[in-house]
């Protein structure tokens, strides 16, 4: 009682003392799933940002932000183009979405659904993240080298923070003092004093390309993925920043997040060649689960108590949610076209049923997957965009850094000439992530007319010099 009296004399409020688990990215308390709950999936093929009601784990529908291709190709097109990174503001009021193409940054109501704003910026940025105060919102332009800093309420840029060349993406120490940077084109993770705008520490990547970091919502650990040799690496979050492990989890591990449960905390990371999602404590880095979860399982994020976790399956159209207490798939849920970066807002709806401005999924749900097999596996999934399908293959299992051609042969068994399609070259994991675009559906599916059938294949060597077939189609 004296404590209150004396407080109030002072003018101020004293705020209950949250006695529940702290989620990401800002260690706010826990609120349980709510309709009032959005989660949000940025579909880079469709060009939409999907939004489910979690409670339902139901798809209430899309926010168009632009065209499939075709459209997307004419010099008068407006829209955004491979809609891509996500983050969202600390009163849960506004989700800023990245389009890498078009080099944008859609800030839209998360109440109406609506646009509120768009911020270009310099080339291909990846991710946005508002830092835990609001004031600012931070972009890793990756193909650049800077973190463009835009005001948090106006959301003009302000000022530009000097990084290694290729800075993947930026997320907060939860008391908002540091910014940890880590890089996709660069060996090295930064750190930031996000008041002086100044480099206070670095963090030797044991590789060049890391797509996604997180902070622990207890604020000791930083956990970063390294997509192109299948690693995980921890350090500590506070100075000097060392190392704490680093471990292999599997060929194209892309994304991390942390979820705060009452049996401890876990990191959540997605292994794209193997469909599973893996589980790690943080304290001691035990595996703990291996939860299968559908096609090239990309972005996640836990929901507002850690009672789940909703991964966005890239190659799938959909969103699988887990349950954090037995580690199961509990819903899959369709939506937009390969879902990239993902958001879970607690409370995003104040009020209202939260539908203005949604549409509904209409092509953006239709798909043709297919198997290649031979030396190792590789899962393909043709993307209708109406006359046209993006093709995007999840190679696995190829030798590491050597060219390989993906493309069209006449033969099931893939002997004689082969059409090229894509060139690429394997990882150091031997995998790779490779598209192309065209009128595929309508040839390498059984529907094809007779004659006109072809066949998806893998050869070494480079479009002009085609090699040895190494992986195939399976049969339909």
């Amino acid at each position: 009682m004296k404590q209150l009296i004396l407080a109030a004399l002072a003018g101020t409020v004293l705020a209950p003392v949250a006695v529940t688990a702290q989620q990401v990215p800002n260690a706010q308390p826990d609120m349980p799933v709510s309709p009032r709950d959005r989660f949000y999936t940025s579909d880079q093929f469709s060009n939409t940002v999907s939004v489910i009601d979690p409670s339902a784990n139901r798809l209430l529908g899309v926010i168009k932000l632009g065209d499939p291709t075709p459209m997307n190709l004419s010099p008068l097109y407006r829209g955004q183009l491979l809609v891509h990174g996500m983050g969202f503001s600390p009163d849960r009021r506004t989700l800023a979405v990245v389009s890498i193409g078009s080099n944008a940054v859609s800030f839209i109501d998360t109440a109406t659904n609506s646009v509120r704003h768009t911020t270009y910026v310099g080339r291909s940025p990846h991710e946005a993240f508002f830092r835990p105060d609001g004031r600012e919102v931070w972009i890793s332009v990756r193909g650049e080298d800077y973190i463009a800093v835009l005001d948090g309420t106006t959301y003009k840029e302000t000022g530009r923070i000097p990084v290694p060349n290729g800075p993947g993406m930026t997320i907060f120490s939860p008391d908002g003092k540091y910014g940890y940077v880590c890089s996709s084109f660069s060996p090295e993770t930064v750190v930031i004093d996000t008041t002086s705008k100044q480099i206070v520490g670095r963090v030797k990547q044991e590789s060049p390309f890391c797509p996604d970091i997180a902070a622990t919502p207890d604020g000791k650990q930083v956990w970063l993925t390294l997509k192109d040799i299948g690693k995980v690496m921890v350090f500590d979050a506070r100075p000097p920043f060392a190392v704490l492990k680093s471990f292999a989890t599997g060929a194209i591990t892309n994304h991390v997040n942390i979820a705060k449960t009452p049996r401890g905390q876990f990191a959540y990371v997605t292994v794209g060649t193997e469909n599973v999602v893996k589980v790690f404590r943080t304290d001691d880095f035990t595996q703990v689960a291996t939860i299968p979860v559908g096609a090239l399982p990309h972005g996640l994020w836990p929901s507002g108590d850690g009672s789940r976790i909703y991964v966005g399956l890239e190659n799938a159209d959909a969103v699988a949610a887990i349950d954090t207490a037995t580690n199961r798939v509990i819903a899959t849920i369709p939506i937009g076209q390969g879902p990239q970066g993902v958001a879970y807002v607690p409370g995003a709806v104040p009020s209202g049923d939260g539908l203005a401005g949604l549409q509904p999924l209409a092509k953006a749900g239709e798909k043709v997957q297919l198997i290649l097999s031979g030396t190792g596996r590789s899962q393909v999934t043709l993307f209708d965009q109406g006359q046209v399908q993006i093709l995007q293959a999840a190679v696995a299992g190829l030798p590491p850094k050597m060219p390989f051609v993906l493309g069209l042969s006449s033969n099931p068994d893939g002997n004689g000439p082969v059409e090229p399609l894509a060139k690429f070259m394997t990882n150091p994991a031997g995998g790779a992530i490779v598209n192309a675009v065209g009128p595929l559906r309508q040839i390498v599916t059984q529907a094809a007319p007779t004659g006109s059938r072809r066949y998806l294949v893998i050869a070494s060597g480079q479009p002009d010099a085609v090699g040895n077939v190494v992986q195939r189609q399976v049969k339909q």
